[in-house]
Parts: structure tokens; C-alpha cells; sequence
């Protein structure tokens, strides 16, 4: 079954990756990430973005990621109607033959998201992220952002 969680993510580091995309979105006005690549020592998320990040950015970023993950939100799963989920979420990434049950991650009042992958129960899980590194590509458009779990 297509909704049931498969994807053999670090469950610290997946949920993470749910709080810096939804930051990202409320601070730049990005959308979620164009594609990412979760592993236990490090991950990377990368975004349509117009610019570089500066070095305040970047910290104002980690920071107000940090600060929900101290809030000790819980994460839990639903599902919805294939239909209802295309009108609250994004759906683009889902493929033609996901079914009419969708599973939606939602991470506190924060973030909801649909997803197949595995979730910490409660942000305290996760500790804390530290950003390693950002790169922008001109040619491409595309912000790259290295963390870790802290």
C-alpha cells in the first residue's frame, strides 16, 4: 500500500526536514523543497530560491527552527480523501496511482504535509538542527542547505 510508512529515513532527521521546509515557506516565501536527501549524519534540502543566504539569515533560520522543535509539539498521521488533501495540500508530488486515502504528517499546528515517511512522535525527539552550510547556484536558482541534527 502506497500510504503506509515505507521510506527508511532517520525519523530525527525526516521530521526536521518537515520544520525547515514550513520555516522556509513563513521566512522566504519559498515552497517546499524541490528535492532533499535525508541520512542519519547529514542531509541537504534544496529550494527554488532567488539569492544566497546571508550569514544572519542563516542563523535567524536554525534558530527559529530550533525554537519550535523546543516547543515539544507532537507529530501525528491522518488520512484524507485524496480530494480533500488536493484542495488544503500540496499534492504535485504524489504519484497518479497514490489511491484515495492520503497520509497527512502534521507537526504540531505547524506543518501538514503528506508523506510516507517515518516521524519522531514529538519535536523533543529531535534534539536541535545546526546548519552546516548553504550554496546558491545562479544557474539553476537553486538554494542548497546542509544540516545536522545537533
Amino acid at each position: 500500500m502506497i500510504n503506509e510508512p515505507k521510506k527508511d529515513y532517520n525519523r530525527e532527521m525526516h521530521t526536521a526536514e518537515h520544520i525547515l521546509n514550513q520555516t522556509m515557506i513563513r521566512k522566504f516565501g519559498t515552497g517546499r523543497s524541490v528535492t532533499n536527501h535525508i541520512e542519519k549524519k547529514k542531509s541537504k534540502c534544496d529550494y527554488k530560491f532567488n539569492r544566497p543566504l546571508e550569514e544572519k539569515e542563516v542563523r535567524m533560520l536554525e534558530g527559529a527552527v530550533n525554537y519550535f522543535i523546543a516547543l515539544n509539539r507532537y507529530v501525528k498521521e491522518s488520512f484524507v480523501s485524496r480530494k480533500e488533501a488536493g484542495e488544503k495540500y500540496n499534492v504535485s508530488k504524489l504519484p497518479e496511482n497514490v489511491g484515495d486515502k492520503i497520509r497527512i504528517i502534521a507537526v504540531g499546528d505547524y506543518d501538514y504535509c503528506p508523506c510516507i515517511g517515518q516521524h519522531v512522535s514529538n519535536t523533543s525527539e529531535i534534539g536541535g538542527i545546526t546548519i552546516i552550510s548553504t550554496d546558491f547556484n545562479e544557474q539553476t536558482g537553486i538554494l542548497r542547505i546542509r544540516y545536522k541534527i545537533a
